[in-house]
């Protein structure tokens, strides 16, 4: 039995639906894995993973036709296009790059704390960031794990959504009790590979490991158990030391954890639908006419088909003095209600997943500040759901870090007030907003620099500048005290 311990209430819940007084730590789990891996929530991961890969479901379209007894069966010998008109993942990386796109800015009053967060966030965290909000965006949630590597120092690892199982305390998703994450690796085994089902377990008490066997039960996989951290003391011994939180960060799309795909999966899929059926429309060329015969010369219709595409001609004959004909309706194939269509379905997409078009016709010509403003609104505010929740992540991760600096003998830095700005990706006028800076002189010089478009660091530009002011200041006083020294030298020679 693992060091693995359910809440009261958890257990007497699943006593109660297992008709049992108490079921084992491993029983739990397993149903936990069962349920999630069979759960809808876990269909939409993967649906959003493998949307934004461009393996959509039209890719496993069949084409079909009215059969025998009006039923519909499937036919190999017409056009079966099957297109990916991606606007989900564009979606995707559009909302994605407008909050994350940018380095964020980290504004504490406390100098050195500032330069210590600069170095943990430094651009590779900032790549980190960016493929735990595309997780957040595509699977409602993204998760950062805080460890420690071979070398000792703090490292910060992504999981994929669909592979970790929380288990919350409370109902709005905030703490954390337990997680389970399930995944896959391939192991060789006698010059063989196989696929291995791992499952790690993570509470306040450290990490369990174990694999899932063939009859579908856990067995204990080595290692067995590990605390978060090791400690080394004078006599060289290694003791395991855990963190009083588990090191699981949630970075949560919304508070609801709906992903972004099930906003717009249907719409995708029309999109997919109606390109792939123009495209076979086009295609159909022998179909475009329909061929009314009026005594045929041939056996069946499979052969006039064929006569008609390889002599381009066909025979026909006179039965009972009626003369042999064959005529044609045309049927046209309107290019116009396509592209109306096409049209109401991408900007469908673009509605219902709060983006922006960037084709958009309040750019023509030379928009104005609202009209860029407007054309922004709707991603705007989805980003400023997600930049709570993020802002909210930032906090518990900033807690971590500053349990690992006190740890290191580097500082206690607690209580330390620390404010992490998202420089948003957004079209803006510079001009513009140069000047409401400038005529906003009554706020402090970092505040100001804050939000200049052209900063992206403000220490360093509060820096230049105080340096710049000193070799100014320098240049100043050298230049007085040589016209000084003239001076003196005049007087004398008179």
């Amino acid at each position: 039995m693992f060091k693995f311990m359910l809440s009261e209430a958890a257990r007497l819940a699943n006593a109660i639906v297992l008709g049992k007084d108490r079921i084992s730590d491993e029983e739990y789990i397993l149903r936990e894995i069962r349920h999630f891996q069979l759960s809808q929530k876990r269909k939409e991961m993967l649906d959003g993973e493998r949307y934004y890969c461009g393996k959509h479901d039209i890719l496993t379209r069949k084409r079909e036709v009215i059969g025998e007894g009006g039923k519909l069966q499937e036919v190999d010998n017409l056009p079966n296009n099957r297109i990916v008109d991606n606007q989900y993942k564009k979606m995707v990386d559009q909302k994605n790059n407008y909050l994350l796109g940018q380095p964020f800015l980290i504004q504490t009053d406390n100098e050195p704390y500032s330069k210590i967060l600069r170095k943990v966030f430094n651009k590779k965290f900032h790549r980190l960031l960016k493929s735990v909000g595309e997780d957040s965006l595509n699977c409602g949630i993204g998760w950062l794990f805080i460890h420690y590597d071979e070398r000792g120092e703090l490292c910060f690892k992504r999981l994929r959504p669909f592979e970790v199982i929380p288990g919350w305390k409370d109902a709005e998703h905030t703490i954390l009790e337990y997680a389970v994450r399930v995944y896959e690796v391939i192991v060789c085994d006698k010059k063989q590979e196989k696929t291995v089902q791992k499952v790690e377990v993570y509470d306040d008490k450290g990490i369990n490991y174990f694999e899932m066997s063939n009859s579908g039960s856990l067995k204990p996989a080595e290692p067995y158990f590990q605390n978060y951290f090791t400690i080394t003391d004078e006599s060289g011994k290694e003791i395991g030391y855990n963190w009083t939180k588990i090191p699981l960060i949630p970075f949560k799309y919304n508070s609801k954890e709906i992903p972004l795909i099930k906003m717009v999966k249907t719409l995708q899929d029309g999109l997919n639908i109606i390109e792939s059926n123009f495209q076979n429309a086009m295609e159909e060329d022998t179909r475009n006419t329909i061929l009314v015969l009026v005594n045929y010369d041939g056996q069946n219709l499979g052969e006039f088909r064929r006569n008609l595409a390889q002599y381009g001609a066909v025979k026909v004959k006179t039965v009972d003095g009626s003369g042999g004909d064959l005529k044609s309706l045309q049927v046209e194939v309107n290019s116009e209600n396509y592209k109306a269509i096409l049209e109401i379905f991408k900007k469908a997409i673009i509605e219902n997943a709060m983006g922006y078009d960037a084709k958009d016709d309040r750019l023509n010509g030379s928009p104005n500040e609202m009209n860029v403003q407007s054309m922004y609104s709707d991603i705007d505010l989805d980003a400023n759901g997600m930049e709570t929740e993020f802002q909210s992540a930032f906090e518990e991760l900033l807690w971590f870090i500053n349990c690992h600096l006190a740890n290191i003998g580097m500082g206690d830095f607690e209580n330390e007030e620390v404010d992490i700005i998202f420089n948003r990706d957004m079209l803006i006028s510079e001009s513009s907003i140069i000047d409401n800076i400038n005529k906003s002189q009554d706020l402090s010089l970092e505040t100001r620099l804050a939000q200049h478009p052209w900063v992206d660091d403000v220490e360093k530009e509060i820096e230049r500048i105080n340096k710049e002011k000193a070799e100014a200041t320098e240049q100043y006083n050298g230049a007085f005290d040589f016209n000084k020294v003239k001076k003196s030298d005049t007087e004398e020679e008179v």
